[in-house]
């Protein structure tokens, strides 16, 4: 009969590392393969519901998010990324997945944007997460042209709705779309900026780059 020394790990468990003992680190360009095989495999079984990335910008990282429907979600850090995809994980699809080969037309755009030689977004887009007179706003949003501005009430009005500037001011501020979908071209009667979703900077940012061009 022998007897377990009684510093010795018991029978059948893992011994603990060595100290000072740690695993080298998987080369990013690995980890990057790995991530384009899951996202490839994902796609291929049709399980990849909304697709996501990051992009910088002159006006902060923005995250973008698109269904097979088009682009759904552009959001500003300030929104806080992590809870915006859990929004979408909630109201879209919980199959959720970084997967920037989706979102490549919509970067290139944006950055061509950014850069002054895009006046106008061309991309598909999916309006699910609006409803009712905020999505007929947002709709019409994208008729202000490039570099020129209206009010709320003059929104209000182009909508059929002359007394819902409040409403037009909801609307804005609610666009899941910012950037592509121009809320930022929407003023106070007065001339005054109003709210913006990105922060007022970010507004005055998108109109001075568009009343350079």
């Amino acid at each position: 009969m022998t007897t377990d020394h009684p510093d010795a790990p018991p029978q059948g468990s893992l011994r603990a590392p060595l100290p000072g003992l740690r695993a080298d680190p998987v080369p990013e360009a690995v980890l990057r393969h790995l991530h384009r095989r899951l996202e490839d495999g994902a796609a291929a079984a049709d399980v990849l519901d909304v697709a996501y990335t990051t992009v910088g910008t002159p006006v902060g990282m923005l995250l973008l998010a698109a269904t097979q429907e088009g682009l759904v979600r552009v959001a500003y850090a300030r929104e806080d990324h992590d809870a915006v995809l859990a929004d979408l994980a909630h109201r879209v699809s919980p199959r959720v997945l970084c997967a920037p080969d989706r979102l490549e037309p919509a970067v290139r755009q944006l950055e061509e944007y950014f850069a002054g030689i895009r006046t106008r977004f061309d991309l598909p887009l999916d309006r699910s997460l609006s409803h009712g007179f905020r999505r007929l706003v947002q709709e019409h949003l994208p008729e202000i042209g490039y570099g020129r501005t209206e009010s709320y009430g003059a929104v209000a009005r182009s909508v059929g709705r002359p007394q819902a500037v409040r409403a037009v001011g909801t609307a804005c501020a609610t666009n899941p779309l910012p950037v592509v979908v121009p809320c930022h071209r929407v003023l106070r009667g007065d001339g005054g900026l109003g709210g913006y979703i990105g922060g007022l900077e970010a507004k005055t940012a998108l109109l001075e780059l568009e009343a350079a061009a």
